[in-house]
């Protein structure tokens, strides 16, 4: 299925907000801001024309000549009153100062052309604003001076108050912090997703992992459908290979009880035939017939135990079992075959009676197939050494070893037999072999 929106495709919408966001905060903000602090403020901003004031300070001029010297003076006390931050101040025609509007100004009391001449360099263009005006018509009557600051000459923003400027700043760290908040939620939900993915898949190789729920049909939704339907084919896979495993066992479990019986009567006949005179090679013959019926029995108890096992239906009964009583038993059945093929046998049992909660049945099939794994690969040795310290049991032989070569086969199936049954009756298991010998060490942890 193909993703209706890809991860790209929301990565780039992200990144084009992102180059969207950065300009347009400055006046998505200022439009926020300062907009509404005009219209708060509005009533006591004041904005001033520079060209409205200075023809208006010059046509006040002209008309001051007509006037008294007190009367000039609360005419520029006027024009104070009229302009925020005003400042005015009245030079004669003598250059003496004859009025100013505040004393704290640096104005001196008598002007001389050289410090006019840098009063009129020095407020040119700069704040405050200034207008120098003659009176009246010629000029030779002195003239005044009105100064305002330029911040009422300029746009009304720059009247509005100074935490205005920090909530503006306010709104445009805002307005980031807000982008990345939603860059954070775009990864963060895109981490999520793939977590849930990745701890789905970690399981035990026993397991198959869980289906997950598909989430947007973008890349990662593609991955989890895909995932989805890997879990339904392993699944599937798994369910065949059960239903084969049984029939697969249940075949060899059929074949094992099928064969014992024409093989029961290959052995019935091959008594009868020991009765009869032979010539030598045929007893010889009737000898090597009866050794091989004895191997391939071996090997069908062996295969049918085996099936058994690993199907679980080979029943555990555990009781309180005397283990040198059963190691003598099970050794006192096997030594005709360690006499016959002339080994030395050493038993050192621990002296008090040790008991373990096990299987009987289990315990002497797991000695039988140790002790018929000694006679067909350690013969050369002709060495068997059986120990029992209490917790652990030790057989050991002086064969050529597990890597050493025999005219024997079949030992695989009776020691992975061995393995499952020391497994399941919780004890542990452990095979030393070299080219001097082979020990092998049964430990039972819980006597």
């Amino acid at each position: 299925m193909k993703p209706r929106f890809t991860l790209q495709t929301n990565h780039l919408v992200l990144i084009l907000s992102a180059m969207c966001i950065l300009p347009l905060s400055f006046p998505i903000a200022s439009l926020f801001v300062y907009i509404p602090a005009l219209v708060v403020q509005q009533d006591e901003l004041d904005v001033y024309n520079s060209q409205e004031v200075e023809e208006s300070w010059h046509a006040k001029a002209k008309g001051f000549d007509l006037l008294s010297d007190s009367e000039l003076i609360a005419a520029l006390e006027q024009t104070v009153e009229q302009y925020k931050t005003a400042n005015v101040f009245w030079i004669d025609e003598k250059g003496k100062t004859r009025f100013i509007s505040d004393e704290e100004l640096s104005i001196p009391d008598v002007w001389d052309p050289s410090y006019t001449v840098s009063f009129m360099k020095a407020s040119y263009d700069r704040d405050p604003f200034t207008v120098v005006a003659f009176i009246g018509e010629s000029t030779n009557d002195g003239f005044v001076v009105l100064q305002i600051d330029r911040t009422y000459m300029d746009y009304p923003i720059k009247q509005i108050d100074d935490y205005f400027e920090y909530i503006y700043f306010a709104v445009v760290a805002l307005l980031l912090f807000l982008f990345l908040i939603l860059s954070w939620l775009f990864f963060r939900s895109i981490r999520k997703r793939i977590v849930r993915l990745q701890s789905s898949m970690e399981v035990d190789h026993h397991d198959i992992p869980n289906k997950v729920v598909v989430g947007e049909m973008d890349e990662i939704g593609a991955l989890e459908e895909s995932f989805n339907q890997m879990i339904d084919r392993l699944t599937a896979s798994r369910r065949r290979e059960q239903e084969e495993e049984k029939l697969r066992k249940d075949l060899i479990a059929n074949l094992s009880h099928d064969l014992r019986t024409p093989l029961a009567t290959i052995r019935a006949h091959t008594y009868s035939l020991q009765k009869e005179e032979l010539s030598m090679e045929g007893n010889d013959s009737i000898t090597i017939i009866d050794q091989k019926i004895d191997h391939l029995h071996t090997l069908i108890e062996n295969l049918l135990s085996y099936t058994l096992l690993t199907s679980g239906r080979y029943t555990l009964k555990r009781e309180k079992v005397d283990v040198n009583r059963i190691i003598r038993m099970t050794l006192k059945a096997w030594y005709p075959f360690f006499e016959k093929e002339q080994f030395v046998v050493d038993i050192a049992l621990f002296e008090e009676t040790v008991y373990w909660q096990i299987d009987r049945n289990w315990f002497e099939r797991i000695l039988d197939n140790l002790f018929q794994n000694v006679l067909r690969h350690a013969k050369s040795g002709k060495y068997i050494r059986i120990t029992c310290k209490g917790k652990t049991i030790t057989i050991e032989d002086k064969g050529p070893g597990m890597k050493g070569t025999t005219d024997q086969s079949g030992v695989g199936i009776g020691l992975t037999i061995v393995e499952l049954m020391i497994k399941e009756m919780e004890m542990s298991w452990e095979i030393d072999s070299s080219t001097k010998g082979t020990v092998v060490t049964i430990t039972k942890h819980k006597v």
